[in-house]
């Protein structure tokens, strides 16, 4: 067994940033003020050769993963003796991550992360990876979202003695590894220890959660909740000293790399990888296997493959499935369709197929700005409203004087597919017919995917008719729920059960009350991110900065008084330092 020696660093390296805190006592917030982690991407890099550094692979790899989240990116390497090294901040990855921040992240082995904010704050001090000294020095990225954090955060207050510095899941997290590590009271911890105290985690608790961890001078580790919910695998590389590891969300980054022979993750089990090796164990109870299908209808990238599950042909089968709802219900309504139209990009593969069973042409009527982001994955309504027209072209030449069939993913919010109907009208569409891929959503989604309020979905409370009418559009088609299950898992029949609570309101984990949904629905909502956003910015002080970034005032939901939030505590952050 590897043995973890406990790595002793300078408090003034480890803490160098602590001089830029200004001590100060911020009234203590209750749980309900916690957020999600929200949609995230995870990753975790350990090359054999511990004198090559690991920072600009991974940074490649956020890349990657950026259409999981464009809020805020960070990696934390591993050095040598033990030492870890940061950087991390809102904004885009190739603008947080450039040349000169890479070449201040040392070792061989590291994690990063990105993210988009759902409710509460959007600070630099929620951007991952996160950190804890003890025990052994542990850095933590997470994808997904607790249930149950308000008697979590008690037992951190009242049992563990551990503050929760921000109001994120993910710390939260974290701080329950740190805490059944702690447990073991030993001096040197081996891959048992570890294995027992995620077990331990696991059976405190529940949510949906795919987790990446380092520990320091040890090796990076991987865990996913019992019920797989969120997505994560592994892969390796062969190379002239040995073989180098890869976690990440989706293959997509192992196939880029030049990693191969991706393996995903099993829901319950943990994977510790050394330099000396790999040990993989089942850590939790057994539990439904059900990952979310949302990720095939929206947040993979075609080219990943999740679950044994091609991400690219399951959009082709959902195209093939709704081309035969779609017919029945234009017959039904006697209205021909002259053009197949994609909103781009994330159904242009249903769409193509779609068009190819009607035997209707396919074409390319919106032409796509790429770089403005994903506007399902921006906070705030009015901003997703603006960004909707910057962010794509109608073509008059497609539109004009046509019958219309849009395919689109989903229909969430109905603020997208309201302004691109829209537009397709004031260029001369005749008529403009919706297809979605999806299911009407309804419910919220408390695994860590940003759909907020069940009053904010345009589905919730009306029939397809209205739904319609809410949207401008003349008629709308949605996928049925047995057709978009069935078009995901026939190339996987293994898995009996996904994860389609947004469709049906039905939880896999269980304890979802109807408290903890308005609890929830009040957190996630626009006004009171906004509001957030708004109070954060208030409450900086030009005279109170830290390495280029304004100290702000954090939602808290800890018991513990706060000495004084920031961005960098714990880690010396390296961004925006010249």
């Amino acid at each position: 067994m590897t043995k973890l020696h406990v790595h002793r660093v300078v408090a003034n390296n480890l803490f160098s940033s602590c001089s830029n805190l200004q001590a100060r006592c911020l009234p203590t917030l209750s749980s309900s003020t916690r957020t999600a982690s929200a949609m995230c991407g995870i990753l975790g890099l350990l090359l054999h050769d511990p004198s090559v550094d690991a920072a600009p692979e991974i940074s490649e790899g956020l890349s990657l993963l950026q259409h999981r989240g464009q809020d805020a990116c960070g990696i934390v390497t591993c050095g040598p003796k033990g030492r870890f090294f940061q950087c991390k901040a809102n904004g885009m990855v190739r603008d947080v991550l450039d040349e000169k921040a890479i070449a201040k992240l040392i070792g061989g082995m590291g994690v990063g992360h990105v993210r988009y904010p759902t409710a509460g704050s959007s600070d630099h001090a929620e951007a991952q990876p996160f950190y804890v000294n003890s025990p052994y020095g542990i850095v933590f990225a997470h994808n997904g979202n607790l249930i149950d954090s308000p008697s979590l955060l008690q037992y951190m207050d009242a049992t563990a003695h551990r503050h929760i510095n921000t109001s994120s899941d993910s710390e939260l997290l974290l701080n329950l590894f740190a805490d059944n590590l702690q447990k073991t009271g030993k001096f040197r911890i081996n891959e048992d220890d570890i294995f027992t105290a995620i077990g331990g985690l696991m059976r405190q608790c529940t949510g949906a959660y795919a987790c990446v961890a380092m520990l320091a001078g040890f090796g990076v580790i991987a865990f996913r909740d019992p019920n797989g919910i969120r997505p994560v695998g592994m892969a390796s590389r062969k190379t002239d000293t040995g073989r180098d590891y890869l976690f990440a969300s989706e293959s997509i980054v192992a196939d880029a790399l030049g990693f191969s022979g991706w393996e995903d993750v099993k829901p319950g089990e943990a994977v510790i990888i050394t330099r000396s090796g790999v040990s993989r164990k089942q850590v939790g109870a057994h539990a439904t296997f059900a990952p979310d299908i949302f990720e095939f209808v929206y947040f993979a990238r075609p080219d990943s493959v999740l679950d044994g599950i091609s991400v690219y042909r399951s959009r082709m089968a959902m195209g093939d499935a709704l081309a035969v709802e779609v017919d029945k219900v234009l017959k039904e309504r006697g209205i021909t369709v002259d053009v197949v139209i994609p909103v781009p990009d994330t159904s242009r593969v249903a769409a193509l197929n779609l068009a190819q069973k009607l035997k209707l042409p396919y074409r390319e009527g919106f032409i796509k700005n790429r770089y403005v982001g994903r506007t399902f994955i921006m906070p705030g309504q009015q901003m997703r409203r603006k960004n909707v027209r910057r962010k794509l072209n109608a073509m008059a030449l497609e539109f004009s004087g046509k019958n219309v069939l849009l395919v689109d993913d989903s229909i969430v919010r109905g603020t997208t597919s309201e302004e691109i109907i829209q537009m397709a009208k004031d260029v001369g569409a005749k008529k403009v017919i919706v297809a979605s891929c999806a299911p009407p959503i309804r419910h919220s989604n408390v695994y860590g995917i940003d759909m907020p309020s069940r009053t904010e979905l345009v589905a919730y409370g009306r029939n397809t008719e209205e739904i319609a009418s809410a949207i401008g559009a003349d008629l709308v088609v949605f996928q049925t729920l047995p057709d978009l299950i069935a078009s995901v898992r026939q190339f996987n029949p293994s898995i009996s059960t996904f994860d389609c609570s947004v469709f049906t309101g039905e939880y896999v984990t269980g304890g979802v009350s109807e408290e903890y949904l308005h609890r929830l629905e009040s957190l996630r909502a626009d006004n009171v991110k906004n509001k957030v956003a708004v109070n954060s910015r208030e409450g900086q002080s030009e005279g109170s900065r830290a390495n280029g970034l304004h100290n702000r005032v954090n939602i808290v939901a800890s018991g513990a008084p706060v000495n004084g939030a920031d961005d960098t505590v714990g880690l010396h952050n390296t961004w925006n330092i010249s």
